[in-house]
């Protein structure tokens, strides 16, 4: 028997533009349940497995959608169902894959299991980059390539509830990236310390190579508030809902331009902006509400014009100057001086003392109401460096959003509107200055659509939220959208990668990452059997009072 003969399913029975019918042989023609093409072996029918369809010159790659029996039927095998085929692109006389269809077949056309020289074709134009992230279920044998700049520079992410295996995904990317990329500029956020961590004994691990790799406690790094844009002081300070919130936005911003004018005169600077990474002293801010809040004239008899318009912002700002919590974001020990901006941006690209090819920046200690604000400021820095960088095109930098939703949120009238128009400003220019942004989420629903409509590359992981799939549907191209139908029945890690980064939709299985993210659920049964006795309440109390975990 031929090789063509033994590879042959069935054949197509209808032509759509987007889809074709075909039916599987019958066992009088020969059906068999699994065939053997070249070495491996395949079992016919299978949803999310690849078949070529062939007819004269023409030769198409396609992946089953779905499989139904004939109606009024009652079959014992698959022999004779029908299944429908979405076109993904043709395989030229030189076994070349080129995407989308130009010639299609017409009834009758066979279709073949697919051999592993077709499916390699697919990658052979990316290989060459051995950006390498997983495999073929189907096909072990195949890896899976993905191009590498259009991934990073115009921006991707990764989608997939609780479980699926985000993490995982996001350090096995990571770890290759950085393996064939030896001057790679990652920014990682980690919001929940899952990438570096400390384990019993005080010793930090991670998730990627220690000699490559840069952990910075958010809180350290002091990423200060004289570097903060106006919206983000407006968002750290005011309740937009509050009725005085006009007022209050244009007396900050009137004494920020004063106060900053001030130290760009020091600085033999001739003009500044409200934005302008300058230093001035918080506690003059709060001097300049204080005194307008409580001003009077005629000895006492007459109240200034701004008299008592803010009470509530003076005890909101009293609070946040004196809570601990935020020493590191409003009493800066180490970048209290505007010549401090440079080391803080050789720490932050990895340029600093050890040089590192990942920025690990652990969000897990700063308070839940700040992190936003923290993060917006780092996605800032990270557009801004490159921005005023000359050389923004030998030097992209890459920032990883872990957990994005919940600092880059999809309403806009959130409280953090300044975060989410600072990491929206990166998603629509980022890639012009050599910016590119990854995020990561479970709820993609909840996040801004503005980010998630500039990502040219989406890695899917299970997802079984309604709302979330049909928000997904909706952003993928539109030949592509019928192929997240089996978000629901992926396994944790596998995923289904489409858009630019890759020459079609691709069901995968992503590498282990090794060493993996500590980021494994409890083992309930385990430790409900054989845990620990008692604890360290003292400890615990300390930590917590502490705020350090």
């Amino acid at each position: 028997m031929s090789s063509e003969s033994s590879s042959l399913i069935g054949r197509v029975l209808q032509v759509r533009g987007n889809s074709l019918m075909a039916k599987l042989l019958e066992e009088d023609e020969g059906f068999q349940p699994s065939i053997t093409v070249g070495t491996e072996q395949q079992w016919v029918g299978q949803v999310g497995s690849y078949v070529t369809i062939r007819q004269e010159k023409i030769r198409i790659l396609a992946i089953i959608r779905y499989i139904e029996a004939k109606p009024g039927t009652s079959p014992r095998s698959a022999a004779g169902c029908l299944i429908n085929l979405s076109p993904l692109g043709e395989i030229n006389e030189k076994g070349a894959f080129q995407r989308g269809v130009r010639h299609y077949p017409t009834p009758g056309g066979e279709v073949h299991g697919v051999a592993p020289d077709e499916i390699n074709a697919i990658f052979v134009k990316y290989r060459q980059q051995r950006f390498n992230v997983g495999y073929l279920p189907g096909h072990p044998s195949t890896g899976v390539y993905l191009d590498a700049s259009a991934m990073f520079s115009r921006h991707f992410a990764i989608l997939g509830q609780s479980g699926s295996g985000k993490s995982w995904s996001v350090a096995s990317i990571i770890q290759n990236a950085v393996k064939v990329m030896p001057r790679a500029h990652i920014i990682l956020l980690d919001l929940h310390g899952e990438y570096c961590w400390k384990d019993k004994d005080g010793a930090l691990n991670a998730a990627f190579d220690p000699a490559i790799t840069r952990y910075l406690d958010a809180r350290s790094l002091e990423i200060p508030y004289w570097l903060m844009t106006f919206a983000e002081l407006l968002d750290l300070f005011i309740d937009r809902s509050d009725p005085g919130a006009s007022v209050q936005t244009a007396f900050l911003r009137e004494t920020l331009l004063i106060l900053k004018k001030k130290s760009a005169q020091e600085l033999g600077l001739e003009a500044v902006s409200i934005d302008a990474p300058v230093y001035f002293p918080l506690s003059e801010v709060y001097k300049h509400f204080k005194e307008a809040n409580e001003m009077r004239t005629d000895f006492g008899k007459t109240k200034g014009p701004l008299f008592g318009q803010f009470d509530e912002l003076l005890i909101k700002m009293l609070s946040r100057m004196n809570d601990v919590r935020y020493d590191f974001l409003l009493n800066p020990q180490h970048r209290n001086r505007s010549d401090t901006l440079t080391g803080l941006l050789r720490d932050f690209v990895g340029l600093g003392n050890p040089r590192s090819q990942i920025t690990v920046i652990d969000l897990s200690p700063v308070p839940f109401d700040v992190r936003p604000t923290v993060s917006a400021q780092i996605g800032r820095l990270a557009f801004e460096f490159n921005y005023w960088n000359p050389q923004f095109r030998e030097f992209p930098i890459l920032l990883v959003c872990e957990e994005a939703h919940s600092y880059i949120s999809r309403e806009t009238n959130s409280q953090f509107e300044g975060t989410r128009k600072t990491m929206e400003r990166i998603a629509k220019e980022g890639r012009k200055y050599g910016v590119g942004l990854g995020v990561v989420t479970q709820r993609p629903h909840d996040l801004s659509e503005t980010v998630l409509s500039q990502c040219g590359t989406y890695l899917c992981l299970r997802m079984t939220n309604p709302d979330d799939q049909e928000y997904v549907k909706k952003l993928v191209p539109e030949g592509e959208s019928d192929l997240l139908d089996i978000l629901t029945a992926l396994g944790r890690g596998e995923a289904m990668v489409l858009g630019e980064a890759t020459p079609l939709p691709v069901r995968f299985q992503v590498y282990k990452p090794d060493p993996p993210p500590n980021s494994n659920d409890a083992d309930f049964h385990t430790w409900w059997c054989s845990g620990p006795e008692d604890l360290d309440m003292d400890g615990i109390v300390d930590r917590w009072r502490r705020q350090g975990r």
